[in-house]
């Protein structure tokens, strides 16, 4: 008995040519048209490319816009509030900046040489436009004085440039004077305590603790506390809000 193989379907040219009203093809049919539907899709390759490269631009611009340094003055030497600020205290320093600080320009240097210190300028800080003055701390009608104090006579708290202060005369224990004596034969009577303000604090030595404080006080009353300041008999009182 002989075995026929059956016959294999055979495919018209109206299904090949996907004329209406003809069945779908199958397997290897449906397998060229998915081709040639995803080699119709080159937009979509185009497009993705597009966004990737405007992301890796704007990721760009963003680190070169954040890794701009600007050239800003720094300080290089401590200077007490009220000093005279020199060419030396100061030098350029490249710095991205925060846009809350408000640094001098490097090219500013010029305006700030010859200004004074508002307040104690520190090594490596940069400078900023509030911690330049260009007043004397000593107002006129006042005069400066430097008093001598040991570590006891004086707040724990720091002082600082500008703090209202009371400088207080401390009579020797069983002494009744009021304050010292002037030459005129009795004991003049000084106030026993002065208002007034710290200019500059000094740094304490290193045996004693000793601290020197410049103080403005009112022209009438500059040599009185100059001369109870000699006595060594003085105590310093903050007044109250005088802390900065």
């Amino acid at each position: 008995m002989s075995k026929t193989a059956p016959a294999s379907p055979t495919v018209s040219p109206a299904q090949q040519q996907g004329e209406p009203g003809t069945p779908a093809p199958r397997q290897g049919a449906t397998a060229a048209v998915s081709f040639r539907a995803r080699r119709r899709r080159p937009g979509m390759a185009v497009l993705a490319a597009a966004l990737i490269a405007a992301g890796g631009a704007g990721g760009f611009l963003a680190w070169q816009k954040t890794g701009e340094r600007t050239p800003v003055l720094a300080v290089t030497q401590s200077v007490a509030a009220g000093d005279v600020i020199k060419e030396s205290d100061l030098t350029d320093a490249s710095v991205s900046l925060d846009p809350a600080l408000k640094p001098f320009p490097a090219g500013e240097r010029n305006t700030v040489v010859g200004k004074r210190a508002a307040v104690a300028l520190v090594p490596g800080a940069l400078l900023s436009r509030g911690q330049v003055t260009d007043r004397s701390l000593v107002q006129d009608g006042e005069q400066l004085v430097g008093i001598g104090l040991k570590p006891d006579r004086l707040p724990s708290t720091r002082l600082s440039a500008g703090d209202r202060v009371l400088v207080v005369y401390t009579p020797a224990d069983g002494s009744a004077d009021q304050g010292p004596d002037t030459g005129g034969g009795a004991a003049a009577m000084e106030p026993t305590a002065v208002t007034a303000r710290v200019v500059r604090v000094g740094e304490p030595q290193q045996a004693t603790g000793d601290l020197v404080v410049d103080v403005a006080v009112p022209q009438a009353q500059g040599p009185g506390l100059a001369a109870q300041a000699a006595t060594g008999r003085i105590a310093l009182v903050v007044e109250p809000g005088g802390t900065s």
